[in-house]
């Protein structure tokens, strides 16, 4: 049975495709494991559980050990009466795992593959038929769908007035039953569509069975920035994956959200929907079901009390070596792979090996199959670009596999964990720039998990390493490089280009790089990169000059003479706050933006075009690109286009 979706309704639903679609319905009532420190301080409380719900005494197992306590046939709300009525007393397990992938981890089941097939091979079937459409105009400006293209070998395009748009689209769907639709503002533009659908009277076939779970609209914090996730409808019995949303699918395609499906036991519309750092978890609960393991519902062992120079002690991070500013000739960059994810494997680092460091961690039992396959899938992609999208998904997941060991609500993480991956990151990278320094080599730069060298044989200094740490590591080796500066002068920790010895110029930290630079801006920049590339040594840049000299003169011309299309000059930058103490650019778009009746919230995309910095007035892209030429301010670009350039100019210095 090939499941590729799931939901939980008082039972669990799942939708599988075999000969052809399977709906299947099963019982799997709520419960959770509940542990009493003293159970008789709270008879009372145990026998009228025992009157009202299902309750069995019972014995389970955590990644500490054995607990005894009761199993109750109930659901969250009895859970937080319980928590209440024992004052924050009770330790609760399996309370929030979602239920449809309790049941599939419980019977050693998984979406998107047969039972008896490995979860963690790289290779594996996809049975099901896509749907690929787009539909005309922007959803959240205006609310009339006036045309969808279906794309593939059967494209068309469905065209008239809106009733009749929306009709051919359900029968279109209805006629060729797709089990996966793809296309982009999908969680915008399905509630428009099923919306009016239903006022129109149309009979809506995007659900195979008529029902939706819903996804509220959020803006949360990660990783120091803010990030808006849509509202979605999620339709029953098929995939729907929102192409231009869905950092999966970007990063890994269909076959990447199938793999994160396989591995974490969530239907594919969930994994197309969730971070890395959600999946990862959702991975590691469906494991510790599988495993037979009760999953906690608050963390009670985040962090211990310690003192403030024991913290001061063990909190250290990560480590860099800072580079000196300049151009470096035949230099070596080795990068250990999936550094964070191999010590925990190594060092078998987990919550309950802190203390007893003979058994074996849950975490790095868990993170090993997943590293394994990171290593398989990133040896294939060099000789097979299908498995691209898949490395890089794994890639996600391990990267915040590292920073879940120290969040506080992790369901497996503990900080001493977190500490004890990054102390041996900093001996690691110790021991490989004396492993350096004794091979003859010259240590330029080194940023925790990387570092570069020159004035020796890099691929002996490659293979010493991995023979003396027992990790992995990957070579590039650069014909140059070049280390920027930061404002005081002092080198730059992540800026910084070169040209390997394949021809491909390697950017980093550049404007180039910038989500927030203009296209005209990152295209200049990318051809003066193009020109660098052709250059093997330091004599050859500087015969190059004049060339990158001409680049930056045609671009800074196109902009003074009005050559330029307002498109490439819209600077898009993501909603940091709704409100601003002093005046910028991006108060300015927010209420531009208001004044056209479209509302942001933080996190949410917005694209606008300077039209004059000294009073930072500006314009929605939109807005200005049906606006007459001219509508923006040179001058502002101009020092853009000049930025970029000095960038790149470093190396002529």
């Amino acid at each position: 049975m090939w499941i590729f979706d799931s939901s939980y309704r008082g039972s669990v639903h799942l939708w599988a495709r075999d000969l052809g679609i399977t709906s299947v319905c099963a019982a799997h009532p709520e419960s959770f494991f509940l542990h009493l420190k003293d159970p008789h301080a709270h008879g009372e409380m145990i026998e009228a559980l025992e009157c009202r719900y299902r309750t069995e005494e019972a014995r389970f197992k955590t990644i500490y050990g054995p607990l005894s306590g009761y199993w109750i046939c109930a659901g969250r709300s009895v859970a937080e009466k319980i928590e209440k009525q024992t004052r924050y007393g009770a330790e609760l397990y399996n309370v929030d795992v979602r239920r449809d992938q309790q049941y599939l981890a419980e019977r050693d089941l998984f979406p998107c593959g047969e039972k008896d097939e490995s979860r963690f091979s790289p290779d594996f079937d996809c049975p099901l038929r896509l749907l690929e459409l787009k539909l005309s105009g922007n959803p959240t400006r205006r609310r009339e769908i006036r045309g969808i293209e279906i794309c593939g070998r059967r494209a068309q395009r469905l065209e008239g007035c809106e009733k009749t748009i929306i009709s051919d689209l359900m029968e279109l769907i209805r006629v060729r039953d797709p089990d996966v639709i793809l296309f982009p503002d999908a969680d915008i533009w399905t509630g428009l569509l099923v919306e009016k659908a239903g006022r129109y009277a149309i009979e809506q076939t995007i659900s195979r069975s008529g029902f939706y779970r819903s996804m509220a609209a959020k803006s949360y914090w990660s990783y120091g920035r803010t990030y808006h996730k849509d509202g979605a409808l999620i339709p029953d019995g098929r995939v729907l994956i929102d192409t231009s949303a869905s950092f999966a699918y970007r990063e890994g395609g269909l076959q990447g959200i199938l793999l994160a499906s396989r591995l974490s036991g969530l239907p594919p519309n969930l994994a197309a929907r969730f971070t890395p750092g959600t999946l990862i978890s959702s991975y590691e609960v469906y494991e510790a079901l599988r495993r037979g393991l009760a999953v906690p519902w608050r963390k009670r062992d985040a962090e211990c009390v310690r003192g403030f120079g024991e913290l001061k002690e063990a909190d250290r991070g990560g480590m860099m070596f800072q580079p000196e500013p300049g151009l470096y000739e035949q230099v070596g960059q080795l990068d250990f792979t999936s550094l964070y994810p191999s010590i925990i494997v190594k060092y078998n680092l987990s919550p309950e090996t802190l203390a007893h460091p003979e058994k074996a961690g849950f975490l790095s039992g868990v993170i090993s199959p997943l590293l394994s396959l990171r290593i398989e899938t990133k040896r294939r992609k060099k000789i097979d670009e299908n498995y691209a999208g898949l490395d890089s998904i794994l890639k996600w997941m391990l990267v915040t596999c590292f920073g879940y060991t120290g969040y506080r609500n992790a369901k497996f993480g503990q900080i001493q964990v977190h500490e004890k991956i990054t102390a041996a990151s900093r001996e690691l990278l110790l021991q490989t720039k004396e492993i350096a320094e004794g091979m003859g080599l010259e240590m330029l730069h080194g940023i925790v998990d990387c570092l570069w060298v020159k004035g020796g044989d890099a691929r002996r200094f490659k293979e010493a390493v991995e023979k003396e740490t027992g990790i992995l590591t990957e070579l590039d080796e650069y014909d140059w490089i070049a280390f920027l500066p930061m404002t005081d002068g002092s080198g730059a920790y992540n800026r910084y280009f070169g040209r390997l010895g394949t021809g491909k110029v390697k950017v980093r930290g550049v404007m180039a790089r910038r989500q927030d630079t203009p296209d005209y801006v990152r295209r200049m920049q990318n051809e003066l990169f193009e020109v660098l590339g052709e250059a093997r040594s330091y004599n050859e840049l500087h015969r190059i000059e004049d060339r990158a000299l001409a680049v930056r003169k045609k671009y800074l011309d196109d902009l003074e003479n009005e050559n330029v299309s307002i498109k490439d000059l819209a600077i898009r930058r993501r909603v940091g706050a709704l409100r601003h103490s002093r005046r910028c650019a991006e108060a300015s778009a927010l209420q531009a933006y208001a004044r056209q009746g479209i509302a942001l919230s933080p996190g949410m995309q917005m694209s606008y075009v300077v039209k004059d910095a000294a009073h930072w007035d500006v314009e929605p892209e939109e807005a200005a690109f049906g606006s007459d030429a001219g509508c923006f301010d040179a001058g502002y670009y101009g020092k853009l286009l000049e930025k970029a350039w000095s960038e790149v100019a470093f190396v002529f210095s």
